[in-house]
């Protein structure tokens, strides 16, 4: 059991020195409990010659009886149970936390006197679970404990690591707490220095966020939950952090309980690193991180309030600092809007969106617009924003995260805000028609064409559209790209699920993808001249697979084989009638 606790319930041996400091600091909150003239509460760590370590404070000590109740029966009772003080005026369990220590140690020395009287008393454990209690001699209440380190583990009790150790678990204690005779305890937490300039005060927490996260933060929000005896900041990371929910900093009555805590804001605040101390969020077994229980949920629910309300004071207050942070954090921000009325009128003014327009807010966007129109993919929007802008009809590209929602949603912040995704056959029909007259002579191209593209599940048309530099286009109404999906579907399953979804392929009109040559480019028009026959059928085919390149559409079997054979017949065109070079002669050489 002693090694089955020690080795598994923690994650790694330098819990040992938290775990000591959390005990003298219990046993002090015991005694001020019990006797408020009691002296001011330290607790003294001394690295001793031959690589032992010596821990002392000056707590209400044990006596013979308690001794038994805590050490000969480890992790029975908590302080609670035989102390009789509430649980929350304690950090740890004695004898669970003692039993960190034989991780580093094979024998546990414990000397103890009682503020309630009678002799001091020794136990000591060992790692095979013996020990051994008797009379010791004690001159002041309190209680020390010895560590001998095992073989293997003599790093851990050096001199170094435990000030570096203990200097990280305990320098916010409200006890005094020295290490080879240098106090490490600070008196005040950063977030608990007074200053009489604010900005003062918000330069010197960005330093101490520096020097926690490596990198100087952005800003740094005050933050507190009252019900949780919760109090610290949250620093907002300069550069992009990816979607997760650790990296916080958890001090448990002053104690540092995890470095890396999660679950304490909401998904959405991953650009936040919080620094906190709580008196009532409860710990698990190991105490290395938060219990997930109602508590912690209402915490994570009041620091996702303040934050929110932080990034909204920022929209009113300074928009250039609101402008730097959207920069960097958007993702975030889109997170919340999709579920937040409030911020998705943050992110309606101020976050820029790319449209067809160039980059600018959505409120900027839609000035002017009956309808706003969106496409779903950046590889749609790079394919078709040019071509529906010169069209009249602008369009936001919502391919990245949260964008479709977000758009979706504006109609909850304004009223006349209608938005529609952009249907790209709708888009095709309102392309400019040949001038007049043209059609008769493009007829003898378009059979060729049509002759072509059967082969491929497509029909072409010719129309006029800007940029002049895209001589195809290849577009696919939603009504298309739904009856193209079934067909692929019944191709992909068996016999029986063919025949389920052949019902859903009934239909009365087939629509299939289009590709619209564009008459302003010279190609095309030298094209569209040429005689119908194998040059022209390659070439229609060569445009085929240039649309579909560009814009980014998926190439089945028959499209590679299409693109592949007009390659190579053209390039083949192209060098036949070629006068060869003269061979030289080898010998010549």
């Amino acid at each position: 059991m002693v090694d089955l606790l020690s080795h598994h319930l923690y994650a790694s041996p330098r819990v040992f020195v938290r775990e000591l400091l959390q005990n003298g600091t219990d046993a002090i909150t015991a005694r001020r409990a019990a006797d408020p003239e009691a002296p001011a509460g330290r607790v003294v760590i001394e690295p001793l010659p031959g690589g032992a370590l010596r821990v002392t404070d000056n707590g209400i000590g044990l006596t013979e009886a308690e001794v038994h109740t805590f050490l000969a029966s480890v992790g029975r009772t908590s302080k609670r149970d035989d102390l009789g003080f509430a649980r929350q005026d304690y950090l740890g369990q004695f004898g669970i936390g003692l039993l960190s220590c034989f991780m580093v140690a094979d024998a546990i020395e414990v000397v103890s006197r009682s503020a309630k009287g009678g002799d001091a008393v020794s136990w000591t454990g060992y790692s095979d679970g013996r020990y051994t209690v008797g009379t010791a001699e004690a001159a002041e209440v309190g209680t020390t404990v010895t560590l001998r380190p095992r073989t293997g583990a003599e790093h851990w009790l050096t001199p170094a690591t435990v000030r570096e150790l203990a200097s990280s678990y305990a320098h916010l204690l409200d006890v005094e707490v020295t290490v080879g005779g240098e106090r490490i305890t600070e008196p005040q937490a950063p977030w608990e220095v007074t200053y009489d300039d604010p900005e003062v005060r918000r330069a010197a927490l960005l330093e101490y966020g520096a020097k926690l996260l490596g990198s100087r933060p952005m800003e740094v929000i005050d933050l507190g939950v009252p019900e949780a005896g919760l109090r610290g900041v949250g620093f907002v990371l300069a550069s992009p952090a990816q979607v997760g929910q650790g990296g916080h900093r958890v001090y448990l009555k002053r104690m540092l309980l995890s470095e890396d805590a999660s679950k304490l804001v909401p998904e959405w605040a991953f650009f936040v690193r919080c620094v906190v101390d709580t008196s009532m969020l409860r710990p698990t077994a190991s105490r290395e991180a938060l219990y997930e229980d109602d508590l912690l949920s209402t915490v994570r629910v009041g620091l996702g309030e303040q934050i929110r309300t932080w990034l909204l004071d920022l929209s009113v207050n300074d928009p250039d600092r609101l402008a730097a942070f959207l920069r960097v954090h958007h993702l975030g921000v889109k997170a919340l809007a999709v579920r937040d009325d409030e911020m998705l009128k943050l992110v309606d003014a101020w976050l820029p969106f790319e449209t067809s327009r160039g980059t600018m807010p959505l409120r900027v966007f839609r000035r002017g617009l009956s309808m706003i129109r969106y496409v779903e993919t950046v590889d749609e929007f790079r394919s078709l924003a040019a071509i529906a802008s010169a069209a009249g009809t602008p369009v936001v590209n919502a391919g990245y995260a949260y964008d479709t929602e977000i758009l979706e949603r504006l109609s909850r912040v304004d009223t006349e805000a209608r938005v529609r995704r952009l249907d790209p056959g709708e888009l095709a029909a309102r392309l400019d028609p040949l001038p007049p007259g043209q059609e008769a002579l493009v007829a003898p191209f378009l059979e060729t064409a049509r002759a072509v593209l059967r082969e491929l599940d497509c029909v072409p048309q010719i129309r006029q559209f800007d940029p002049v530099t895209m001589p195809a286009l290849y577009v696919m109404s939603q009504k298309a790209r739904t009856q193209d999906t079934v067909r692929r579907s019944i191709e992909a399953v068996d016999e029986l699920w063919s025949d389920v979804l052949s019902a859903f392929n009934d239909v009365t009109v087939e629509h299939r993808p289009e590709l619209v040559f564009n008459w302003r480019h010279p190609l095309i028009r030298k094209i569209t001249s040429y005689p119908p026959g194998p040059a022209l059928r390659h070439a229609v085919e060569a445009l085929y697979g240039q649309a579909l390149l560009a814009g980014h559409h998926p190439l089945r079997a028959v499209d590679t084989a299409a693109l592949n054979r007009s390659f190579l017949a053209l390039l083949d065109r192209a060098f036949t009638d070629i006068p060869s070079l003269p061979s030289s002669d080898p010998e010549k050489t």
